[in-house]
């Protein structure tokens, strides 16, 4: 399993602990801004579905994603590892989840645990994450993430 992939699975931006297994794999998003709360949840089912069309329109163009690994990933390459054949998410709880937010900008991040299958082999990660969102054009949008395996 390559760890800086499965960030996106987690995909975060979530906001208090919530756990989320089929049918209810989305962060708390309370409080949030109504627009950002909206796609919040839409990147988060995008990445849970590998649904290619929404991450495509929720993640900019410029969008980074620092791994675990040192490495960075574009917007493409996050997606195609997404949506790879044979990998599918089965489970996803996020905890402490935390969201700074200012007026066309927003920090949200947590902890996330999450089972699956990486191109046809299980995986089970704990990860850290933050997503940087930016509202540009009237619509919000994941710009950077950070993601690290943790203990």
């Amino acid at each position: 399993m390559r760890p800086w992939h499965w960030k996106g699975v987690i995909f975060c931006a979530a906001l208090v602990t919530t756990q989320a297994w089929a049918g209810k794999e989305v962060g708390d998003y309370q409080g949030l801004p109504e627009g950002l709360a909206a796609a919040a949840t839409a990147y988060d089912l995008a990445q849970y579905k590998a649904d290619r069309a929404e991450l495509e329109r929720l993640l900019a163009d410029d969008y980074t994603l620092a791994g675990s690994n040192g490495k960075s990933q574009t917007k493409a390459e996050f997606i195609a590892d997404v949506v790879a054949p044979g990998s599918k998410t089965t489970y996803l709880a996020i905890t402490s989840q935390v969201s700074k937010v200012w007026p066309d900008g927003a920090v949200l991040g947590g902890m996330a645990d999450v089972k699956g299958w990486d191109r046809g082999k299980p995986f089970t990660a704990r990860i850290r994450f933050a997503d940087v969102w930016a509202k540009r054009d009237g619509r919000w949008q994941v710009i950077f993430t950070q993601a690290n395996t943790a203990p």
